[in-house]
């Protein structure tokens, strides 16, 4: 194992020189410091004010995990060169496996001397301290020799199979056990040689668990295997022109071979794109970048016409060729193959359909094209839900078929058999994977037309006083006609209801109480009136 420290990174993150006196604290405690504040006193674990106390000129920090581990990249960056499989064991430090790298660079030595040198150009630039690198059978024992590396040779290899006798003479408190450290030196134990010659089930059976880890550390051998990040495929796409393309016709013909070439690289994989980046650049300086998406696979002509048609955009906005063209897929899913029409023809007429549909998307926006989904709700304008062409067509709320039906009468003729306002416990109860019914649905069938904009309107009794539905769902009176805001009143010849609902009840901002009644009236036709704060509506009209 060879792993890298960067002495003082929070430091050295923060953009301060190693030679200005500066303390990272947290929690008001000192994380870390720089060689200057060293000289002054200032040591890790003092208060902010203790240390200010020893360093009058003190530079303090606020530390910033975020900030040090983006800070930390371009040296992560250096050391993949030499090896791809590389863990970061905390921002400022790394380790990678050197069995592949020190035969390639010619032993561990040689390794970590060419890794150290990367690196310490790399701090150079940021004024920070030289770096340290240990080598040794483990990562514990190859962290402590980075640690201890002297000043004029920045690394220290240990020999295989002498990590023991490498870690043998240190405290114990390089375990990072504080508890565990104050107990091994009151039992006598100091240093981990002495506790590396405990027997490992007297170890267990004195300290538990943490003690078997420590005494695992302290005989040179690791908890766990290095868990090194692989480097994900390059999907990436791009071509260079020169010179630089003004027509759409030069640009579609290096688009259609980077789609071509895209689609190889993800077939090859087993993968399929979904979300497609399409970038460009001008020789101008001017960069362009769109996202599409899709509901499915992409295949390389749907690739190549979306690139096309995005190509068509730009180059009327643009003010110079363009000189680099990339596509990136932003996500990826596996490729399951293409799904053929039922007498085994592909269905080249949905194709031209699904086409079409984004071109105009490309043209108008992803709104300008939308599906309706049907869901759950207990009015119809709820059931219903618009999404953009080629997003998942997934319903906001789980629907499920209206509750069980009884029969009921009314005034003024015979009525449609009407719905129970709420369904019994045992309907509720459904089968283990079936969806629940909405309590207080409407019946089939459904309305033919949902106004978008309920209309207001008056729903009177026999006396000519507006019907009223009571807390308990009760009507006051039976309704006998509908006075519309503007136009003549209509005789009411059958009615079904009322069906209470009261959603949200626990919150009073939110809270909404309603009734709604079927009425078929004397022109023939039938509406949903909803009555909502004292005002009746009409919601919807049925054939």
């Amino acid at each position: 194992m060879l792993v890298l420290s960067c002495p003082d990174w929070p430091v050295v993150a923060a953009g301060h020189p190693a030679r200005d006196p500066v303390a990272v604290v947290r929690a008001n405690r000192v994380v870390a410091c720089s060689e200057a504040a060293r000289v002054d006193g200032v040591a890790v674990g003092l208060r902010r004010r203790a240390a200010q106390a020893r360093c009058p000129d003190l530079v303090v920090v606020e530390h910033d995990p975020g900030l040090a581990a983006r800070a930390f990249e371009p040296v992560m960056a250096i050391l993949a060169t030499f090896t791809p499989r590389v863990e970061v064991l905390a921002p400022g430090t790394a380790g990678c496996a050197t069995r592949g790298p020190s035969r390639y660079f010619g032993g561990d030595r040689a390794l970590a001397a060419k890794v150290a040198a990367a690196v310490d150009a790399h701090l150079a630039t940021l004024g920070a301290p030289s770096c340290r690198v240990g080598v040794a059978d483990g990562r514990f024992a190859a962290e402590l020799a980075a640690r201890s590396a002297p000043a004029p040779s920045p690394t220290v290899v240990v020999g295989a199979g002498a990590s023991a006798g490498f870690l043998a003479p240190m405290p114990v408190s390089v375990l990072g056990r504080p508890e565990l450290a104050d107990l091994l030196v009151r039992l006598g134990l100091p240093t981990l040689g002495d506790l590396a010659a405990l027997p490992a089930s007297a170890a267990l059976a004195r300290f538990g668990s943490s003690g078997l880890e420590a005494h695992r550390l302290a005989q040179g051998r690791d908890e766990r295997p290095l868990e090194a990040r692989t480097p994900p495929p390059d999907l990436m796409v791009t071509a260079e022109i020169d010179p630089p393309a003004d027509r759409m016709d030069q640009v579609a013909f290096v688009a259609k071979a980077l789609a071509d070439e895209l689609h190889d690289r993800l077939a090859g994989r087993g993968l399929a794109c979904t979300q497609l980046a399409i970038e460009a650049e001008t020789e101008h300086g001017e960069h362009q970048v769109r996202l599409w998406r899709h509901d499915g696979a992409l295949r390389a002509a749907a690739i190549a016409e979306r690139v096309r048609w995005q190509l068509d955009g730009w180059l009327s906005s643009i003010t110079a060729g363009i000189t680099l063209l990339r596509l990136a897929p932003e996500e990826v899913a596996p490729d399951h193959g293409r799904q053929l029409g039922f007498w085994g023809a592909s269905a080249a007429v949905d194709d031209r359909a699904a086409r079409g549909l984004a071109r105009i998307q490309g043209l108008l926006g992803p709104d300008a094209v939308v599906t309706a989904v049907l869901g759950g709700g207990r009015d119809p304008a709820e059931q219903i839900r618009l999404v953009p062409w080629g997003d998942p067509r997934e319903p906001a709320r789980p629907g499920a078929a209206a509750g069980p039906r009884g029969k009921t009468g009314g005034p003024g003729g015979t009525t449609p058999p009407r719905p129970a306002s709420c369904p019994s416990r045992r309907t509720m109860g459904a089968a283990a994977g079936e969806v629940p019914p909405w309590p207080g649905r409407l019946p089939a069938p459904a309305p033919a037309e949902v106004h978008l904009r309920p209309v207001a309107v008056v729903v009177r009794d026999a006396q000519g006083a507006p019907v009223s539905v009571s807390a308990r769902g009760e009507i006051s009176a039976a309704p006998v006609d509908v006075v519309p805001l503007a136009g003549p009143p209509r005789r009411v010849c059958a009615w079904t209801g009322p069906w209470p609902a009261e959603e949200r009840w626990w919150d009073a901002g939110s809270a909404r109480r309603r009734a709604r009644l079927q009425l078929v009236l004397d022109d023939g036709s039938a509406s949903l009136v909803v009555l909502e704060a004292g005002q009746w509506w009409v919601e919807a009209v049925y054939d």
